[in-house]
This record gives C-alpha cells, structure tokens and sequence, in this order.
C-alpha cells in the first residue's frame, strides 16, 4: 500500500468538496413526466364469469311432510329468487330435490347459497315472511338442534319436555322469540332457530334450561336480565 505523506494530507483536506447533485423528489418527476391516461372502467363479472363461465347448482332435499306446503306456497319462494336474486329454480318430482342454479344475469355467486338458505329455512318450518329475511339480511343464521344433544328423555318425560317448551297455547315459545329476536321451530324432538349469532346463543341457552328442568318463571327472569344488558349494549 503507498504512503501517504502529511503534505498531500494537508492538501487533500484544504481542498473545496465536490457538490453531489441532489436527486430529483417525486413531486418534481410528477410534475415534468406527461399526465398519465385515465383508468379503464370495467363492468363487474356476473356470478358466471366468476366461476369461469361454469353454471353452478345447489339442490335441496324436500322432506316427504313438507311437499304438500312447498307446492302451496311455490309462487312466494319463486317470486323473489327468480326477479331479485335472477336466479333460476325448478322442483325435480324425480328426486323430489328442489333445483336452484346461477344465471348469465346473476349479480353475484353468493346469491346462489343465500337461496339456498331460504328455501331451506322454509322446509324446516319456518314461515316465508320470516325466512325470507335470509335473503335480505347477511348476519342472519339457522341452528338445529335436538332435545337429547341436551338430555337424554324418553317416553312421557320427553312429550312433558316438549310441552314446557311450546307451553300454554305456545306462550312460552312466543315469548322467548319476542325477547331475543328469532323464531323458533319445534319440529318433534328436533328445535331449529332462525336469527343472529348472538340471539341465537341467548334463546338456545333459554331453551336448554327448560330442557334441563328450570321453571319457566326463572328462564323468563334470566332472559329480562340478558335482553337488558344486550340492549345496553
């Protein structure tokens, strides 16, 4: 490596520094580049184009009880998946399947599971003006359960179980829905609950306790005081 004497140094240190040119900021690029073209407007995919211009299906099972009232009221299901979901839906007497499939004018792939959900509601019990929330309504949600996934019952005790839940006249079923906001079906030993997740938690819990043997004066008590502090909220 060479020396370097204390004379070049002192000469190197005296010596004016060299100015870097400063590099441009964006705002001054921005300002001497051309104005950029205007963004190209694209129409939205149709539920089609989103699934590669595939039709997709969804077929649900008719339970042999539920086909006299699905035919009654077939007009009030068809109605509003046919004009506002433009959906397209059949009822397959074969496989006694109801047959619900997307269209080129379909606006979105969700509609196709939300119809699927509402002629499902419907099928279980509930009534169309309620199911019918389903479609318009996105936190909405069905729950089935069974009376013995909470207490195993048989013979007497279990018709006595069914009849604490409707109670008098279906006073006890009317006012738990009234309090927490859903419907409630009781389908036999089967319970299915229609509403949102919340509600749905707040009913189930009121109804496993009368399930288990609370009174029904205590469930009421305790529903007064959940409804309350989820209003406050």
């Amino acid at each position: 490596m060479p020396k370097v004497t204390r004379k070049e140094t002192a000469a190197a240190a005296a010596a004016p520094l060299r100015e870097v040119p400063a590099a441009p900021s964006g705002m001054e690029i921005e300002a001497g580049e051309e104005q950029l073209p205007p963004k190209p407007g694209f129409s939205a995919l149709s539920a089609q184009e989103q699934a590669g211009n595939k039709v997709e299906f969804r077929r649900i099972p008719v339970p042999q009880h539920r086909m006299t009232p699905l035919k009654t009221a077939w007009m009030q299901l068809y109605t509003p998946i046919t004009d506002h979901l433009k959906l397209d839906m059949r009822m397959n007497l074969k496989t006694k399947k109801v047959e619900i499939k997307t269209t080129a004018t379909t606006r979105n792939g969700d509609m196709l599971q939300k119809a699927a959900d509402f002629v499902h509601a419907y099928l279980l019990g509930f009534e169309v003006r309620d199911a019918i929330a389903l479609l318009r309504l996105d936190d909405l949600y069905v729950e089935c359960f069974e009376v013995k996934d909470v207490k195993t019952l048989r013979g007497e005790h279990l018709s006595r179980c069914i009849g604490r839940l409707a109670g008098k006249s279906g006073k006890t079923k009317f006012t738990i829905e009234n309090a927490t906001r859903t419907r409630i079906v009781l389908a036999d030993t089967r319970i299915h609950i229609l509403g949102s997740f919340q509600n749905i938690r707040v009913a189930r819990d009121a109804i496993c306790s009368l399930i288990l043997g609370s009174p029904p004066g205590k469930v009421y008590s305790k529903l007064r005081s959940v409804c309350a502090r989820l209003n406050d909220s």
